[in-house]
């Protein structure tokens, strides 16, 4: 079994990169998170205030700065459009992958760290959170940093490379606060003591180097709290309190979800190495699971990445807010772990645990062929046949790769086979995601923006009445008054009322004496605006919006 050459390696990693990266633009922005986490930085590059973060110009203390700062940096440099938007996660997503293969070649070797990387670059979750604007992938980056820094640490005999790791690792941390908050250092803090207790080795504690390492967290971290709490001297309730505690223990953000939630999330998100995942946790809980060639009284390596890995799962299944992307932290440890098993194992016994995949991707093209058939509205029905093709495409793209890999495994080919199998999961996952485009109209408003553009004037107000539509003010590039909708700015609007519009009867007297004025509303809001005598030229209209001008 000839191993891959160099040579092979760098074609590799261009190859993955122009298929990583490809489609960053091409699809349209969607609603809820890509238009929120798109004009945020967009107002913070309007504005010059790189300190308060804002929605729709009112103040939004949910998450942390530093995703925010990463794309107003990028639009800055190369403009506002939707592959600027998106950058963030496509490169930490990419940067974790070659995070993974320099840990796993630090702990594993060099054919674990290979498998580690293109598992890790062709798992399903993985690849579509890093090719959509939410905060998860930058998160998911610099926990991975912590962690990496914290085994690499602890493998090291000499102390001043024991305490340089140990820095990464707290740098990595305080990134990761700075990127989603304090779960950047509750979460490695919690799994560490699950660790030290299950393995009953508190010795560790003794090597995390705290005092330089709190320097070098609270150098980072600091700065920002305190200049957004001088500014904004309610913060600290709203982020600490409301943001962390309240949102862990209790239903109020609407997304609780059963317990079982994440289980079909996890077997689907790990594709196609789903049962491999498995077999290499079971592995890791009876072998023991040290690094590569450490002594037994040091750091559990394996064992550490298990437990990081059932921890989170854990952890965001007993919580009362649950969003598929809680789970991606998961996937770069869980990568290292299936890495060195796959460089243990013949090729034949992978086979065997890439073979259940199979009957996925025939499930997908069946699904695919009748895609139109789970269309519940009228717009549905008009759209998803088009989308149709695209999954045909993304299925048969599985499945070839599959049985190729599948032939080649059966001849012994097992890292040509690995890289057969992973290839044609990420391009089949990228085809699905593109595709996608073709549907994204329900869920986005650049047609609309399109529609209206020669309609909008800076000076001229622009209402949105009893909706906000998120997409929107990115594609426009301006903010609008809110009127009778609060949402997630409720406590924007609560710290500054002056910026919306109470109610649609208030709204209606406002629009009466404005010369100019714009308004895009839900189409059954029309109609109650003409009861209340509201005077409107209808200059868009869809199934889901009405855009109105006075006339």
């Amino acid at each position: 079994m000839n191993p891959i050459s160099t040579k092979q390696v760098w074609w590799l990693l261009i190859t993955v990169a122009l298929i990583w990266f490809a489609n960053l633009e091409y699809r349209t922005l969607i609603k809820p998170d890509e238009g929120r986490y798109a004009e945020i930085p967009r107002e913070m590059v309007v504005s010059g205030d790189w300190v308060t973060p804002r929605l729709n110009e009112l103040k939004y203390f949910e998450k942390p700065p530093l995703q925010y700062w990463a794309t107003a940096t990028a639009y800055t440099l190369f403009g506002e459009h939707q592959w600027t938007s998106r950058l963030w996660a496509g490169l930490t997503g990419f940067a974790g992958i070659l995070l993974v293969w320099f840990a796993g070649l630090r702990l594993f070797g060099r054919e674990a760290a290979g498998y580690a990387a293109l598992l890790l670059s062709s798992s399903l979750l993985y690849v579509l959170m890093a090719h959509i604007n939410t905060l998860d992938m930058g998160v998911t980056f610099f926990l991975t940093l912590g962690i990496v820094g914290l085994l690499l640490g602890q493998a090291q005999a000499d102390r001043k490379k024991q305490r340089n790791w140990m820095l990464v690792a707290w740098a990595g941390l305080a990134l990761a606060v700075l990127s989603k908050g304090l779960m950047g250092l509750v979460l490695p803090g919690a799994a560490l003591f699950i660790y030290c207790v299950v393995q009953r080795d508190f010795g560790v504690l003794k090597r995390m180097h705290w005092l330089p390492g709190l320097a070098v967290f609270f150098a980072i971290t600091v700065p920002w709290f305190v200049l957004v709490m001088k500014a904004n001297p309610e913060f600290f309730e709203r982020f600490f309190i409301y943001e962390h505690y309240t949102r862990f223990t209790t239903k109020t953000h609407g997304r609780y979800q059963p317990w079982y939630y994440f289980i079909p999330i996890l077997l689907a998100g790990a594709l196609p190495w789903t049962v491999l995942m498995f077999d290499s946790m079971f592995r890791c809980v009876v072998g023991g699971g040290r690094g590569r060639g450490l002594p037994d009284k040091m750091f559990n390596t394996q064992r550490f990445l298990l437990i990081w890995a059932v921890f989170i799962y854990a952890f965001f299944s007993v919580s009362g807010s649950k969003l598929p992307s809680y789970l991606l932290p998961m996937f770069p440890a869980l990568a290292l772990l299936m890495g060195k098993r796959i460089a243990e194992m013949r090729g034949r016994v992978l086979l065997w645990q890439v073979a259940p995949a199979i009957p996925v991707a025939l499930l997908l093209l069946g699904l695919a062929l009748n895609v139109g058939k789970f269309a519940d509205t009228p717009n549905q029905m008009e759209l998803y046949p088009h989308y149709g093709p695209w999954l045909v495409v993304a299925a048969l793209a599985s499945l070839a790769g599959l049985l190729a890999g599948m032939l080649l495994l059966w001849r012994e080919k097992k890292p040509v086979a690995v890289v057969v199998l992973a290839l044609s999961a990420l391009l089949s996952a990228q085809i699905a995601l593109s595709g996608y485009e073709t549907v994204a109209r329900e869920r986005s408003a650049k047609h609309i923006a399109e529609a209206i553009r020669a309609e909008v004037k800076a000076n001229v107000p622009f209402y949105s009445v009893l909706t906000y539509e998120q997409t929107l003010p990115f594609y426009l590039k301006r903010t609008f008054t809110l009127v009778q909708y609060q949402d997630e700015m409720a406590y924007g609007i609560q710290q500054e009322p002056q910026r919306w519009v109470p109610t649609v009867e208030e709204f209606a007297r406002v629009w009466a004496v404005q010369p100019e004025a714009l308004a895009i509303m839900p189409v059954y809001a029309y109609a109650q605006l003409q009861q209340l005598g509201v005077a409107m030229k209808i200059i868009f209209k869809d199934t889901q919006h009405i855009v109105v001008k006075k006339p």
